[in-house]
């Protein structure tokens, strides 16, 4: 069991003690004696936005210091953009300062390894039993040393280009770019305009306390309607720390991760390009997977986390995956999650194929899903309770067949979500409505 890590990284509210400075500090030094790859070796940061990064900033650089390492400071790069660039300085890791989509008083730690992987458990469990250590610093002659990458930003942007062919422009198209306020606010409204088209960009001005604040992926609502104001062709709208990415069509009507995803693999499998089965979540729209199974293009599930959807295309050398929320996997492009490189390959898909991006979304009929989020006074085991397992197969019958039933967990909160998915609308929320109620019930009486 892990003491400290969570599914991606550590994350918590600032100041509280796992995100304080000392224990920052310490980490910097736990990371560095486990990541760092003999005398000389170098450790890359990155940050968002956030004004707790550069607090944070400096506690890696001297817990990393004290180890010996050597740090690159990257500034504000985005969690794939560090990604990528532990690669090409063929560093020994790559750190994020980010809290993703949460609001600026969270921030967290991300790892990558040298491949820009994320961390496997032994090393997460490795770095943790190195924090139980005291800390002790490395002979002074051996201290790491810090310097600054002046052209990271410029490095990421080239990259991103280079994932689609060099002859595609995207010339005559006019594009919203939303960067929440975020680590994509210095790069990504350069690439789309490198590469031709006209882009209004906004969510482009951090003052530290504004990222995700009503803009983002997770507050499309101001993109839609400065979409249909501008008369733009289409909307791009990132997270916080540029790992998501969701679109709104020219009628400001949103585009989820599953629609992009399924464009993607639409274009991989007309190109011939297209490995193994598409790789979705435990969450992805029924209506998601009939689509692919009419292309022919097989569709696998694993558990909701971008951790999980990875090791399942590795394990089957498949290339492409993600969730709704807009994490997409292009593995034939890059080693993690990037919101430019999928937005990229959606725009590449829809000059290649020669159609809009409302007619390859009209394929994809959606069911509706409706999920309901229970609160538990304390983490208790509650969906295999015979009274709760009984609900769920009576929901499942009522479904017959035309759709799903998921109650799960969550993994972060004390919280049991109960998702409920079909085609008839009214018959899903009252089934959802239905099992709440039963949930609700367990829970009184367990209490009581």
């Amino acid at each position: 069991m892990r003491k400290y890590f969570g599914t991606d990284g550590i994350r918590g509210r600032v100041g509280e003690p796992n995100i304080s400075p000392d224990f920052v500090l310490k980490l910097g030094w736990a990371a560095g004696r486990v990541l760092g790859q003999g005398p000389g070796s170098t450790i890359l940061i990155g940050k968002d936005t956030r004004i707790s990064g550069y607090m944070f900033e400096s506690a890696l650089e001297a817990g990393l210091a004290a180890a010996g390492v050597n740090i690159r400071l990257l500034g504000p790069m985005s969690t794939p953009g560090v990604a990528y660039l532990t690669r090409t300085f063929r560093a020994a890791a790559g750190i994020v300062i980010t809290a993703s989509h949460n609001p600026y008083q969270d921030n967290g730690i991300k790892f990558f390894s040298a491949d820009g992987d994320k961390l496997p458990d032994e090393v997460e469990l490795a770095i943790e039993a190195e924090l139980e250590r005291p800390l002790h610093t490395v002979d002074a002659a051996a201290l790491g040393k810090a310097r600054r990458v002046e052209d990271a930003g410029g490095r990421y942007i080239e990259f991103c280009k280079s994932t689609i062919p060099a002859a595609m422009n995207f010339r005559g198209l006019k594009l919203v770019v939303d960067c929440a306020h975020g680590a994509t606010y210095n790069t990504a409204p350069h690439v789309f305009e490198e590469l031709g088209a006209e882009v209004l960009p906004m969510g482009t001005e951090p003052d530290g306390l504004n990222i995700n604040r009503n803009v983002g992926s997770t507050s499309p609502g101001a993109l839609c309607k400065a979409v249909v104001e501008a008369g733009a062709d289409l909307g791009i709208a990132f997270d916080g720390d540029g790992d998501r990415v969701l679109m709104v069509n020219s009628r400001g009507a949103m585009v989820d991760g599953d629609d992009l995803l399924y464009i993607i693999a639409r274009s991989r499998q007309t190109a011939g390009t297209l490995r193994g089965d598409v790789v979705g979540t435990l969450m992805s729209n029924l209506g998601f997977e009939h689509a692919l199974h009419r292309l022919g293009i097989g569709f696998a599930r694993t558990q909701v986390g971008d951790r999980y959807i990875m090791e399942h295309l590795k394990r089957t050398d498949a290339i492409l995956g993600g969730e709704p929320s807009g994490h997409i996997i292009c593995r034939d492009r890059t080693s993690t999650g990037d919101g430019i490189v999928a937005a990229l390959q959606v725009l590449a898909a829809l000059r290649r194929l020669e159609v809009s991006l409302d007619d390859l979304c009209a394929e994809v009929e959606h069911y509706p899903q409706v999920l309901i989020n229970i609160r538990l006074p304390e983490r208790r085991e509650i969906v295999s309770l015979p009274a709760v397992v009984d609900a769920v197969f009576m929901a499942e019958q009522e479904l017959a067949g035309r759709g799903r039933v998921l109650l799960r967990p969550s993994g972060t909160e004390p919280l049991v979500r109960v998702m409920v998915e079909g085609a008839e609308g009214a018959q899903v929320q009252a089934l959802a409505d239905r099992l709440a109620a039963v949930v609700r019930d367990q829970i009184s009486a367990g209490a009581a």
